[in-house]
């Protein structure tokens, strides 16, 4: 299977253009001044794909909620650090993201990241379009999950943005604090070690 056939399972997330970044811009400076019914605006603007966000990374899903209020509250305590020339949605990720893989350190142990890799936790499913039979569909994805344990954090952490999530790449190198050209050779390198996991599984079955 090829990275681009099992991206086609996602749906495309909508793009934040830039009258959206103008009033992020204009909620964060009202946040500033102590309305925090403008912080509230933010929270619903982007609490539904915070929190998809974190359940690619977290398989319990109260733990992932939990994960979203945390990270909401940490930007609210932190606002006034906010780089007011930056965008706001990658440093909300950036803040969301390093607190899922933080939860993943503290309990030493190594979880399957991709459990829920065509579910988000609105219920909405993305069904594998080559595939009729519901059982024949759920061993395909746990075969998947197998092969993506496979992969890295490092590399893993920068597909799941790209590939499930839809960010661009610049938007993950302000999440991750790293530059264009690391983000760009990780996600190359991710796709690689997948397809070759998945072609020696393939193989040895």
């Amino acid at each position: 299977m090829k990275t681009d056939q099992w991206r086609t399972m996602v749906p495309d997330e909508t793009t934040v253009d830039e009258d959206d970044r103008a009033g992020d811009a204009r909620l964060v400076e009202e946040t500033r001044r102590g309305r925090r019914d403008s912080f509230g605006t933010l929270v619903k603007r982007y609490e539904r794909r915070l929190l998809r966000v974190i359940g690619r990374f977290i398989r319990d899903a109260d733990v992932a909620e939990d994960l979203a209020q945390e990270t909401f509250l940490r930007v609210y305590e932190r606002i006034e650090q906010f780089d007011p020339s930056r965008r706001f949605a990658p440093w909300l990720f950036q803040i969301g993201v390093n607190l899922s893989l933080d939860y993943h350190r503290r309990q030493k142990r190594r979880r399957r990241i991709w459990s829920f890799f065509f579910t988000d936790h609105s219920g909405d499913r993305y069904p594998d379009p080559a595939t009729a039979d519901p059982r024949v569909q759920q061993e395909l994805h746990e075969e998947i999950r197998s092969v993506v344990d496979q992969v890295p954090e490092q590399f893993r952490t920068v597909l799941i943005l790209r590939d499930l999530e839809g960010f661009s790449t610049s938007e993950i190198a302000a999440i991750l604090d790293r530059k264009e050209a690391t983000i760009r050779w990780r996600l190359a390198e991710a796709r690689n070690r997948f397809q070759e996991a998945w072609t020696r599984r393939r193989e040895n079955r």
